[in-house]
C-alpha cells in the first residue's frame, strides 16, 4: 500500500516519537511490499520493458518494482526523498557492492551497479553526478522513457497532494511521448483492505480527520494527470490479494505503510495494534492466514 502502499500524508506525523521508522521499513520491504507485485507486473508487461527501457521510479520506496524492471534488462533510476529508510534498503537490493564490507573491486554488484541509480533527492537531481551507481553507462544523461508513480492514491483524502509538484520536477528529464503510470487503489466494494483502513481515521486526532480514509474515485488518476499537462493513453485494472501468513505479519504488514502513524501518534501503539487485529478478525481462514482480495487500477499517461 506504498509504497506506503500509500505513505503517510497525515500532517505531523513524522514528528510521531512512537514510530520506530527503521523496523517499519523493514516491514515494508520483507511483508507489504510484494503485495503490488501483480500491478508491476501488468505494466511491464504492457510497456514491453526490458533493455531499451530507462525507468524513473518516483516514491521508489525499497525498490521492489525497480528490481522487477532492472532484471528485465532495463536501466532504472529511482528517486524517494521523503522516505530515506526505505531508499537504504533499496541500496540493499539494487547496489550491493556499496554495503559495509563489499569491495569495490570484488566484482559483486556490477551489474547492479551500472544499471541502477537511487537518489536522496529530488528527481532532477538525477542528471547530477553525485547519484549513486551512476556507472559508465550515461545513466543521468540520456532521457527516461518510463516514468512510474507506484505508490497507489485514492485511499487518503488529499494523498495525491504533491504529486503534481513532484512530476513537474521529472517531466523535464522524460523524452516526449515517453509513458507515466501512476497508479491508484480500486472502487472500495472490490478493496477488502478499505474497511480496515478505516481504523486509521478513527483512531487519528480530529484535526487530522481531513485527511482520513475516503473511498477511491473513478477520475482520481486522471485528475493527477491533468493537472500535470500529461495525455491520457490507457487504464487498466489489476488483482493484487493482501495475504500473510498470520495475523502478526498482517498487522506489521499493514502498519508499514504509514497510513497508521497518525491514529500511533494521537492514541497508542496497543490501541492501534488491537483495533487492527479486530478489523482484520473477519478475513481470518480456519489455518490462521489473513487474506484480503483487492483491485487497484493504473493510468498510463504520455509526455506531451
Amino acid at each position: 500500500m506504498t509504497p506506503a502502499l500509500v505513505r503517510q500524508h497525515v500532517s505531523h506525523a513524522d514528528s510521531a516519537p512512537r514510530v520506530d521508522r527503521c523496523a517499519r521499513a523493514r516491514d515494508w520491504s520483507e511483508i507489504q511490499e510484494r503485495m503490488l507485485v501483480p500491478l508491476y507486473e501488468a505494466v511491464y508487461d504492457r510497456l514491453e520493458v526490458g533493455p531499451a527501457t530507462r525507468l524513473l521510479g518516483l516514491r521508489c520506496g525499497s525498490g521492489l518494482a525497480l528490481l522487477m524492471a532492472a532484471s528485465r534488462g532495463a536501466a532504472v533510476t529511482g528517486a524517494d526523498s521523503a522516505a530515506p529508510e526505505r531508499l537504504a534498503l533499496a541500496r540493499e537490493r539494487l547496489l550491493p557492492d556499496t554495503r559495509p564490507g563489499r569491495g569495490a573491486g570484488d566484482g559483486r554488484g556490477t551489474r547492479a551497479r551500472t544499471a541502477a541509480r537511487l537518489l536522496d533527492g529530488p528527481p532532477a537531481d538525477a542528471d547530477g553526478a553525485d547519484a549513486d551507481g551512476a556507472g559508465t553507462d550515461g545513466a543521468g544523461t540520456a532521457p527516461y522513457t518510463l516514468v512510474t508513480v507506484f505508490e497507489p492514491v485514492g485511499c487518503l483524502a488529499g494523498d495525491s497532494e504533491g504529486l503534481g509538484e513532484l512530476l513537474a520536477g521529472a517531466l523535464p528529464s522524460a523524452a516526449r511521448g515517453a509513458a507515466v503510470v501512476l497508479a491508484g487503489w480500486g472502487p472500495p466494494e472490490r478493496c477488502a483492505t478499505s474497511s480496515v483502513l478505516r481504523v486509521a481515521t478513527r483512531l487519528a486526532d480530529p484535526p487530522r480527520g481531513a485527511h482520513g480514509w475516503r473511498p477511491a474515485r473513478r477520475d482520481d488518476l486522471e485528475e493527477v494527470a491533468g493537472r500535470a499537462g500529461l495525455k491520457p493513453d490507457g487504464s487498466g485494472r489489476v488483482a493484487c490479494p493482501f495475504g500473510y501468513a498470520d495475523l502478526d505479519s498482517a498487522v506489521r504488514g499493514l502498519l508499514s505503510t504509514g497510513l497508521f502513524d497518525a491514529a500511533v501518534a494521537a492514541s497508542d501503539a496497543k490501541q492501534v495494534d488491537k483495533e487492527l487485529a479486530e478489523a482484520l478478525h473477519p478475513h481470518r481462514r480456519p489455518d490462521g492466514t489473513v487474506w484480503m482480495r483487492n483491485v487497484f487500477r493504473y493510468l498510463i499517461a504520455r509526455v506531451p
